[in-house]
């Protein structure tokens, strides 16, 4: 499944957590590409992530526990 990521509307946003999430969520992702796609997601731009479908109610949840925005594409 595609994952176009939004935004993240928490106040205080936690940026380990987030990278960390990604990482775990995503195929074929690793920490450095996850920690750039949290600045990028961070700063305001959306970023696209591919999520194994065995895994993607998790992954959905995880998300929007960080608060969070996305879209599914695929």
């Amino acid at each position: 499944m595609k994952l176009n990521l939004l935004s993240c509307d928490a106040q205080r946003p936690d940026k380990r957590a987030i990278a960390k999430c990604i990482a775990e969520v995503s195929s074929n992702m690793n920490d450095s590409l996850s920690n750039e796609l949290t600045d990028i997601l961070l700063e305001g731009d959306a970023v696209d992530i591919m999520v194994d479908d065995k895994n993607s109610g998790s992954a959905l949840r995880a998300l929007r526990k960080l608060d969070i925005d996305y879209e599914i594409i695929e």
